[in-house]
């Protein structure tokens, strides 16, 4: 962070001063002045949570992609189809077991194995043949779309929440004050958004800490940077890909449950995920955890509030973000130059 300063204090200045007026857009009183130009504080203030808590499910998605394409520089375009997989079957643990906790470890599970099995068949055989893994995961995405197709059908599906986060929840964001009392209006938001976020902030921790502080993690990055190296020093660099890989699809696996909970699922969504993992890993840069974690924040607010104050646009909005970076930063907004 001190080094971001030295660096960019001009941006770094930029930076304090959006943070203080977000801050006083949050947490104050908005003058009839200002609701003329910008609508309701109700409005801009959900808006916000919302690009929040829909950043938190991209980066869920987006942190596994950035393992397997980033650092291990596999191209799998069917992380999209591996999302809409691991929702489907947290849909039928959920269903069956009655418990939305348990439909977690089982989505994450068995699409690990699944990854782990493409990761064994398919990118271990085709190692630094970019364009050979792209034609053959395009193909893996169209097989497993229709196998869910012929599954589960053209429905919608939604993995109903614990009734303990089923509701809204007071927070401590003022957004008006009763004309007849006085009393202050406290915006409600549903638990089970706030619930997902914080697991998407553990998790992201987690992942930095393990990637950036742990023996495993060091392996990883050396055996991105030399393989060949790292395999004269006795470690098995197969045996830590296939680990990492699996890994990253039961992330993948593990959001569909998420997305399934607070969005729905059908067909056509795997698609949308994954060109969203897309834009998240080069906005934040490849490999970075933090980067997918701005990446997905930057695309989720885009898209919340550009589907809230321009819907025409909305969709052009998460592009152009991606169009800038590309042309001002082409490694990413935290990836390295």
């Amino acid at each position: 962070m001190r080094a971001f300063w030295k660096r960019h204090p001009i941006w770094s200045a930029i930076l304090v001063a959006a943070s203080f007026v977000l801050l006083w857009l949050i947490f104050a009183i908005w003058p009839p002045e200002l609701v003329a130009v910008i609508g309701k504080k109700k409005v801009f203030v959900n808006a916000l949570l919302n690009g929040i808590t829909l950043g938190a499910l991209y980066f869920l998605v987006a942190s596994g992609f950035t393992l397997i394409f980033g650092l291990m520089r596999n191209v799998n375009l069917a992380h999209g189809s591996l999302y809409l997989l691991g929702g489907y079957i947290g849909y039928e643990v959920a269903t069956l077991t009655g418990s939305w906790l348990l439909a977690f470890p089982a989505a994450f599970l068995s699409i690990a194995c699944l990854g782990l099995v493409l990761q064994v068949l398919v990118f271990r055989h085709l190692d630094g043949q970019d364009l050979q893994q792209t034609l053959i995961t395009i193909g893996i995405s169209i097989v497993l779309a229709d196998l869910m197709l012929w599954v589960w059908g053209g429905d919608f599906y939604q993995i109903l929440a614990p009734e303990m986060l089923s509701g809204p929840v007071e927070t401590f964001i003022q957004t008006g004050v009763k004309r007849s009392t006085g009393a202050p209006i406290f915006l409600k938001y549903p638990a089970v958004r706030l619930a997902i976020l914080l697991a998407a902030v553990v998790i992201g921790l987690g992942m930095w800490l393990i990637l950036n502080r742990t023996r495993i993690g060091m392996y990883v990055r050396a055996g991105v940077d030399d393989r060949e190296m790292l395999s004269a020093s006795g470690v098995r660099v197969q045996l830590v890909f296939i680990c990492v890989f699996a890994f990253g699809a039961g992330l993948a696996g593990m959001a569909g449950v998420v997305g399934g909970t607070f969005q729905s699922m059908a067909p056509g969504e795997d698609t949308r995920f994954l060109l969203s993992s897309l834009v998240v890993v080069i906005v934040g840069g490849m490999g970075s955890i933090p980067g997918a974690a701005l990446g997905a924040l930057l695309v989720g607010l885009a898209e919340q509030f550009g589907s809230v104050y321009m819907p025409t646009y909305a969709v052009v909005l998460t592009f152009l973000i991606m169009v800038l970076v590309l042309a001002f930063r082409p490694q990413g907004l935290m990836g390295k130059g």
